[in-house]
This record gives structure tokens, sequence and C-alpha cells, in this order.
């Protein structure tokens, strides 16, 4: 039998997020009659996606019932599931960080203080469902969502499933071969951007030699001549090749922008590797084109907001999106069970790795909870150079998190790829930490010796 639920979204200001999330919960039936409480800190944002909520409710026809608040107890209180897709820093922030790395030297990122902000975020959104809705599942959407469920699931008692998209940029391997999506089957385990298309069936047979077959004969011409039409257009660049050929497996989604730091040294060098005209999506030209687009959305949900006779069916659309969500909760609720690429203490699921790491893998969900799929072995090259220095480093920033020891942000700043010097190291994590907006990361991370030591350290 069909049963409601209670939804809190924690960071709903993200109206096209949020709506999307709406669409999914009105072409559900099984979920007809649940509430869902909006929660954001942007009161404004938050009564504008209130009001679209409620009318694209309206015009489905849908039972749904809905509120808004800037108290997370609030909006916790009687949840059964927690969406948590709140961020803290802004893009704009971001981008003035991104200066002081290139006063530094460093093209468009370098020496930081890691998601100390979401990682705080984070904790606090677990600890308060510990007091509040401690039976609630957390379905954690926002970065970084490896490290973020690592440590919510060691640090509380909270059961936390972790979501990300870049399962899906096989469709774009699938899409370009001329493949039906409906007769693949596929399978990519690995850590949340790092995973590892271990399998990938066309009716049932290996259609990797497909692949073959096309960077053989068309490759060559489509490096030279795609122009990719979104920032993230990068499933079957030279990067993502080259790396197939180094290691056997594709990488799939946002693992092949985040390996490696030679293939990122510099514009050119990006666009080499992962095409023109942005060279991937981080750098100084996709950025500000991935914001625009945002902002852009943002100002047609707002224009069609305040029209009272604009239509959300055709803002929004009538059929469901592909996120993972409402689906999930669908399965745990009321037994709809399906297969599902999740974020999960490993527990066994890859061999290799502590059963306390979360990995990201496919699991069968239904009413008895998620149950990961064990996939086994990965191949042990994947592992010495790819999944375990990304478990390290994970740990690492964990650690420093915990520890507040700068000593350690700034081993990782020398150990950049793009560092010439330790002053130039020393100089940029200053600078970065000094920066308006960061305070509280400043007076977090304190060097382990004596004030003012460091300075014997550095070149007159």
């Amino acid at each position: 039998m069909a049963k409601p639920v209670r939804i809190s979204v924690i960071g709903a200001g993200s109206a096209t997020f949020s709506l999307g999330l709406v669409k999914d919960l009105c072409l559900t039936e099984n979920l007809a009659g649940s509430s869902v409480s909006f929660m954001d800190i942007d009161a404004e944002r938050l009564a504008a996606v209130t009001k679209m909520a409620e009318r694209y409710t309206a015009e489905i026809g849908s039972d749904l019932s809905f509120e808004y608040t800037t108290s997370r107890e609030d909006s916790l209180k009687d949840a059964d599931f927690v969406i948590n897709t709140a961020a803290v820093q802004s893009h704009y922030h971001q981008v003035d960080m991104r200066a002081v790395y290139g006063k530094h030297g460093y093209y468009y990122s370098g020496p930081g203080f890691g998601s100390y902000y979401n990682f705080n975020l984070m904790l606090d959104v677990a600890r308060d469902m510990e007091r509040i809705c401690p039976d609630a599942w957390l379905i954690q959407s926002g970065n970084p969502v490896f490290d973020g469920c690592t440590l919510m699931t060691r640090q509380t008692s909270i059961k936390v499933c972790g979501l990300c998209h870049g399962h899906y940029g096989y469709h774009h391997i699938a899409r370009t071969l001329g493949l039906d999506l409906d007769r693949i089957d596929f399978q990519a385990p690995g850590v949340n951007h790092c995973i590892w298309m271990t399998h990938f069936l066309y009716d049932g047979e290996d259609a990797y030699p497909l692949i073959d077959k096309w960077i053989e004969e068309q490759g060559p011409e489509y490096w030279d001549t795609h122009v990719a039409e979104r920032t993230h257009d990068i499933q079957l660049s030279r990067g993502a090749v080259h790396q197939y050929r180094l290691y056997g497996l594709f990488p799939i989604g946002d693992s092949p922008r985040l390996v490696n730091w030679w293939y990122h040294t510099d514009i050119e060098t990006k666009k080499w590797w992962f095409g023109e005209p942005f060279g991937g999506p981080d750098t100084h030209i996709a950025r500000p084109v991935h914001v625009e687009n945002l902002e852009k959305r943002l100002g047609q949900i707002r224009e069609a907001s305040a029209d009272p006779d604009a239509k959300m069916t055709d803002l929004f659309g009538t059929t469901k999106t592909r996120e993972q969500q409402v689906p999930i909760i669908d399965a745990l609720t009321n037994n709809v069970e399906g297969q599902f690429q999740v974020n999960v203490p490993n527990n066994g699921a890859i061999e290799g790795i502590d059963d306390d790491v979360v990995v990201e893998v496919p699991a069968v969900i239904n009413i008895k909870g998620i149950q990961p799929i064990q996939v086994g072995k990965l191949p042990r090259k994947i592992m010495l150079e790819q999944l375990l220095p990304m478990i390290l480093q994970m740990e690492h920033g964990l650690e420093a998190y915990k520890t507040g020891d700068k000593s350690m942000l700034l081993w990782n700043a020398l150990n950049n790829g793009q560092t010439q010097s330790y002053k130039q190291a020393f100089g940029a994590l200053e600078d970065i930490l000094g920066q308006p907006g960061n305070e509280a990361a400043n007076e977090h991370f304190r060097f382990p010796w004596p004030e003012g030591h460091e300075s014997v350290y550095l070149e007159e």
C-alpha cells in the first residue's frame, strides 16, 4: 500500500533542483499525500520556490503539501527523509579565490583549506538529525559527497546515502556510438568522481569493442572538430580516452577531470586534453558560462513566479527527471525495488578498501534498505594509481579538518603540481586564508609550531 512521507530539503533555494524534485514527487503516485519542507537561509528564494511548487502541483493535479522555513530544526521535525543540497560559499566567492590563486602563479585552482565550511554544515545537519529525526535517511546531494559522507557516517549514527550525476556519463558514450540506452547494462564502481566502467554490455554482449572501433575510426576527427555545447562535455575527450588506454577501463562522468595534475597545467593543455571551447569544466572560460546558465535559469524561474498566467508545466515539463532521490524514497518506503548508483560505506563491496570508506557502487534498494552489490576487485593499477591515492587524499583532508593542523594544508600546497617553490605555496595559502569570507577557516587552522616560526623557512 502506498505511503506518504515527510521530506526536508536543506538548501532548497536552489530552485532548479527543488522544483525537479517536486516534479518527480508529483509524478510518483505512491508518494501522494506527502509533505515537503523547504529550508534555506534565503527567505525570498524559499517563498518563490514554494509558490511555484504549489502551482506546479495544482496544474498536475497531485496531492502534495509544502511549507518553507529558515529554521533547520523546524524543517527536520518529523522528517522521514532529509535531502541536503546546500553549499556554504557562493560561486562568486570561488571566483575571488581563483583570483588569489592566479596572483601566486596557479592556474584556476591552488592551495586551500579543503571543504571546511561544507564539512561543518554536513555535520551540523547530521547531528541535528540525531536529535530531531534519528530514524530518517539523509540523502546527501551536495558536494563533497565522497569526503562528506565518509565523515558523517563515521561521526554520527545517521543513515546516509550520497548521490551524484556522474555515472550518467555512459549515456554520452552510448549516444555517440548510436546505441539504444534501453539495451545497455552498465556498471562503474569506485569512489565519487573516480569511477571506472567495469561492465558495458549491449544486448548482453561486451560493447567495449564498439568503443575501440569508434576510437580507431572516428576518435581523431572528433577530437579535432568536436565543439562542446556543455562545459562538462568531456566523456569522450582525449583525456578520457587516454585514461582508458592507461587503465583498460573507461573513467566515467567527472572522473576524467579530477585525476593527475598534468592534464591541468594551463588553458591550452586543458583544451588539448578536454576539448574546445572550454577545456573541460574547470577553467576560467567554462566556469562563468556554467554560472551564467544557472543565473539565466534562475531568472526564468523568477519571471515565471511573478507571472500568474505562466504555466509551471511549460517551464518544468511533465516527464520525470533522471535524479535518483524520489525513486530511492519510493523504494525504501513502498518497496518499489530498483537498482541505483549510490555512495555508502564500503562494507566489502569493493575489495581492498576499508569498510568505513564511502564508495560509489550499484545497490539494490527496497523496503529492507540499501544493499550494495559486491563488485569484487578493480584492476590493481587503478587501485594503486587512482582509487587508493584518492582515498588517501580524502583521509588527509578529513584529518586536517578534524585536527586543524595548518601544516597539512601547507603539505597539500607544496605537493600541488603547479607549485614552483615553498615560498609560492606558503604565500598563496596565507592569502587564501586571509581572504574576506574565510575568517572561520583562518581561525580553525593553526601551525603545530610556535607562532611566527614559519618565517625561518621562507627565502628573504
